[in-house]
């Protein structure tokens, strides 16, 4: 009768395992948590390594899961399968989060949507561009990236907000955008944008409460800065 062979590592993946059902991820490290990930798909294999190459190749565990399918098939040791699972888990992540906000009154609770924000756009490689719709109690109906790629008046329409701010029946809405330079200061390009989704949504009865700009560095407030009540001010004067 053939022996089940077990992988050198098999005792410190145990080990893994019992702590994480004792306590779950306090005390672990970044690299121990890839371990438990990657071996979801490495049964028979040590994946410590593995998980230390990623974080060398990455930095970070956001920007581990953020990588793409074939970034991460560079790193000896991880394949398709493991690409598979750390998108999975992200995106479970992302939709648990996600859950946690519908309903919830984001502008009198702005800390919950910054969270959120972070956790959904905050290391993304490159600019995504998020619509956050709210009821007339301004609880989160829905929230949907809308355009992805550096922001540009050819690239993000009005229409196109407004139209999904209708099918979500959204008296408001909440904008969001991310700076993979980790820099939160808006550019010119983003406060022209930001006025010109204001004006044409206020003409089709839809207030936007706030631009919030995320990066490493933190988080910039339209609203927070005075920059919406201006807007409102000049829409006013038409």
């Amino acid at each position: 009768m053939a022996r089940e062979t077990t992988h050198k590592g098999a005792g410190h993946r145990q080990r893994l395992r019992e702590r994480f059902l004792r306590a779950g991820l306090s005390g672990f490290h970044d690299y121990e948590v890839l371990e438990l990930l990657l071996a979801l798909n490495t049964p028979r294999k040590d994946t410590k390594q593995a998980a230390k190459d990623l974080l060398a190749e990455f930095k970070t565990l956001p920007r581990v899961l953020e990588a793409d399918t074939q970034a991460l098939c560079q790193v000896k040791g991880v394949g398709p399968a493991n690409s598979f699972g750390i998108h999975l888990i992200k995106a479970v992540a992302d939709r648990y989060l996600e859950t946690r906000i519908i309903k919830m009154d984001v502008v009198s609770n702005p800390e919950s949507l910054i969270a959120y924000l972070n956790q959904i756009i905050g290391y993304k490689n490159k600019e995504h561009f998020l619509g956050i719709f709210l009821d007339a109690k301004n609880r989160v109906i829905a929230s949907e990236v809308l355009f992805t790629g550096t922001l540009s008046a050819s690239a993000v329409y009005p229409r196109e907000v407004i139209a999904r701010s209708l099918a979500h029946n959204a008296a408001s809405v909440v904008l969001a955008h991310n700076h993979p330079s980790g820099d939160i200061t808006p550019s010119a390009q983003d406060v022209r944008i930001t006025r010109t989704l204001f004006f044409a949504l206020a003409f089709a009865g839809i207030q936007i409460h706030d631009h919030l700009v995320t990066g490493s560095q933190g988080y910039y407030s339209f609203a927070a800065q005075g920059v919406m009540a201006q807007f409102q001010k000049e829409f006013e004067q038409i």
